[in-house]
Parts: structure tokens; sequence; C-alpha cells
């Protein structure tokens, strides 16, 4: 089974690639990411859970282990990181319960499990 996280580290050269095509507008939407996980009226943590879930409505395999890094990386324990994955599982179904392995898989390779 793939190691998730360098199956992130290693997709993002790729995507570093094609931000490399489309400098402009990379850089534009690179900001405005950045703003958007900025703590504001929701702290950056749950900003990130948030977009755990949705990642895993949407199936993005990156957006799945780079969401729990980074949630992880802003403060959430495991339980918040479980909770938010057991809603999305709500909402989405077996095809999100089908991508949960990940989450788990990612947070044993970050020493969180």
């Amino acid at each position: 089974m793939e190691n998730q996280i360098e199956y992130y580290d290693d997709t993002a050269k790729y995507r570093d690639r094609f931000d490399q095509g489309l400098p402009q507008a990379m850089a534009a939407y690179t900001a405005f990411r950045k703003e958007s996980y900025r703590d504001g009226a929701l702290s950056a943590k749950t900003k990130r859970l948030i977009a755990l879930a949705a990642g895993l409505q949407a199936g993005c395999t990156r957006c799945i282990i780079g969401q729990t890094k980074d949630a992880v990386k802003a403060g959430a324990t495991k339980a918040e990181v479980l909770e938010a994955v057991a809603v999305a599982i709500v909402i989405g179904g077996t095809a999100v319960s089908a991508e949960s392995w990940r989450v788990v898989k990612a947070l044993e390779e970050l020493g969180k499990w």
C-alpha cells in the first residue's frame, strides 16, 4: 500500500510544474487559498477540518492527504479529524467511507494514530 505522505509530496512536483505554465493565474489562486485558510471568524484548524470533509466529498486524493496533514499542523487532534471524517461520511455515504482509509493511514504516517 502506498505511503500517503510520499504520494502527496511526489505529486506536488507535477502540480508545481503546472503552476509554472500559468504563473499569474496560479499566483492569484495561491494568494486566495492562503488567505482563505488564515484565522478569521473560523480558526485555521476548523477551516482545515471543513476542507478535509469537502475533499472527501470531492474524492480528491491530494485534498484528503493534504488537508489531513494541514489540519494536524493547525492543531487538530486525532479525535477532531475523525469527527470531521464522520460528518463527511454522513453526507457522502459509501463513496466517502471508501476513502476514509487514506486519513487513517496519513495520521498513522504522521505519528498521530
